[in-house]
């Protein structure tokens, strides 16, 4: 409903942010992290939403990139996550690190965050592997999917963890042939990865 909403800074509380636009002041919950990071009270800014909505809850929750909101809305889509914990994950962990760790199968850098025991980090591998699977699939009947970057096992799963965070083939490939991927590690090439795609 609200892909952002972009306003002055009027509170910042321990979970949240009212920004004012429009004479309306919106109440958005935030990671804390995000909230130190968003800025001080008076300024203009830009915050990437979700509105969530439960039978006893309706919400707004606020990021600071687009990539934190996919990694949120994946995670409250993940069996027994709910809004309040992935804001929790998100704030004890990067979108890189997060997706590196779903394609890499890395339940211990999972097992970090508070909240998150064994069981939880293999479900949530599980289901958002099986998730982009699905998204996968559907991209290549879509005709998105090329086969442009090479068949490097680093790269392969740089593209993985760029589109567990919501970009498809076709975007990474793009930004990826302005990189020497021969020379970076996996983590390089998602971060530069992301830097370029944020510009485009």
């Amino acid at each position: 409903m609200y892909a952002y909403i972009k306003g002055r800074i009027e509170m910042k509380l321990s979970d949240s942010v009212i920004i004012e636009t429009g004479g309306i002041g919106y109440k958005i919950y935030m990671a804390q992290n995000a909230i130190e990071k968003v800025g001080n009270t008076g300024d203009i800014v830009k915050i990437h939403t979700h509105y969530y909505v439960r039978e006893d809850n309706i919400s707004l929750y606020g990021f600071l990139t687009s990539e934190e909101l996919r990694m949120f809305e994946l995670l409250i889509q993940t069996s027994g996550i709910g809004a309040k914990s992935a804001l929790t994950i998100l704030a004890n962990i990067e979108p890189y690190a997060f997706a590196l760790a779903i394609i890499t199968n890395n339940d211990e850098k999972l097992i970090k965050i508070p909240g998150i025991g064994k069981k939880t980090a293999a479900r949530m591998i599980l289901e958002l592997k099986d998730k982009m699977k699905i998204e996968l699939e559907e991209q290549k009947l879509e005709g998105e999917v090329e086969e442009n970057i090479g068949e490097d096992e680093n790269v392969s799963e740089a593209v993985s963890a760029l589109q567990v965070l919501g970009y498809n083939r076709k975007e990474i490939e793009k930004v990826f042939k302005k990189l020497d991927l021969k020379n970076m590690s996996v983590e390089d090439m998602i971060r530069k990865g992301l830097a370029l795609l944020a510009r485009e």
